[in-house]
């Protein structure tokens, strides 16, 4: 009954550690040698589609570029079409030329233009909702929203729509002109923006838009400047190269060129009387024949405004006939009430 040991048939044999053992120094081991988990790093993802090729500095200058030139192509084509012409700029944006294309509207008024010495063609494109009223306007109309169509130009209007379009160019011109002399020309114009391929669908442009108002129509006007045609001349496209540019356009031979140009531009001029207000039950009992009183004195001058914003004083008349106003002062811009106080760029 007693319970003999075996004895170990070899030395190496009893060495062996137990098979819990060697889990333990396992686990023993590697704890000590574990190195500590590294922060997790953000992973942005690459869109091959939309490279960013254009620096945030050239991005910059371009839209100081642009600011400046808005400005000064707006007073031009108020000369052009003798009314309100406002003109903003409302993105510098880089995507692909595919991406550009595809958002147009069709049909609509595609230019193509070459910016000689450049190589490449960048090009215009006037959005139907303004460009038609602008016609409306060129040959005497109104220029209402109801003018814009959704139809191709005909020759006609294609040859009136090049005024406008040469004002355009020729204010840019002018306002690339601190970098480089560009010569444009206007190489065709089509209605289908898909037809035209200027660069691969993928290339890289710059597409600078406009905001343009006249009246009660507005409308979209695009610039789109493939990278490849400007890229030799990216180092001359830093801020720096545009630094006081609308500062050196407000100068006073600027500014006798631009009222020149306005000088035989309509305005509205509106003299009013007198303002009251009325109960409801009042305004329903009102006939012909009965008389509206108002807390004004006939001894305060009326107010005399110029395109809504208040301009003289003056007092009601008649001159040769017929109705008339008497200019008797002026309304300082302090006076204004502040949603009609001009806003004044002040140059640095």
């Amino acid at each position: 009954g007693e319970s003999k040991k075996k004895p170990a048939s070899d030395g190496a044999d009893a060495a062996l550690p137990a098979a819990d053992d060697m889990d333990a120094a396992a686990e023993a081991m590697l704890a000590g040698t574990k190195k500590p988990a590294a922060a997790r790093q953000r992973v942005i993802a690459y869109d091959f589609k939309r490279p960013e090729r254009v620096g945030k500095e050239q991005m910059r200058a371009l839209q100081s570029l642009h600011e400046g030139f808005a400005r000064n192509f707006g007073a031009s084509a108020s000369a052009l079409l003798r009314t309100m012409v406002e003109s903003k700029l409302i993105s510098v944006d880089q995507l692909t030329y595919s991406e550009f294309v595809y958002s147009l509207e069709i049909p609509t008024c595609f230019n193509l233009l070459r910016p000689a010495p450049l190589e490449g063609n960048w090009i215009l494109d006037f959005s139907p909702s303004i460009l038609f009223p602008i016609i409306d306007r060129m040959l005497g109309g109104a220029a209402s929203t109801d003018s814009a169509l959704k139809r191709p130009l005909s020759d006609i209007e294609l040859r009136l729509t090049s005024r406008i379009t040469q004002t355009f160019l020729r204010e840019l011109a002018e306002a690339w002109s601190n970098t480089i002399t560009i010569d444009f020309e206007l190489q065709r114009v089509e209605s289908n923006p898909q037809l035209v391929q200027i660069v691969p669908p993928n290339e890289v442009v710059i597409l600078v838009s406009f905001e343009i108002t006249m009246g009660k129509a507005r409308g979209m006007v695009n610039l789109c400047v493939p990278f490849n045609t400007i890229e030799r001349i990216g180092s001359k496209l830093s801020n720096n190269s545009w630094v006081g540019y609308a500062s050196s356009r407000a100068n006073d031979g600027s500014r006798k060129q631009i009222s020149e140009l306005l000088g035989d531009s309509r305005v509205e001029l509106v003299a009013t009387v007198a303002q009251s207000t009325i109960k409801a039950v009042d305004l329903l009992n009102l006939q012909v024949g009965d008389i509206i009183t108002t807390e004004k004195d006939t001894k305060v001058p009326i107010e005399i405004e110029v395109e809504g914003v208040g301009k003289f004083l003056g007092k009601p008349g008649a001159f040769k006939g017929k109705k008339a106003a008497e200019i008797t002062g002026v309304i300082e811009p302090e006076d204004l009430p502040s949603d009609q106080a001009p806003q004044v760029a002040k140059a640095d």
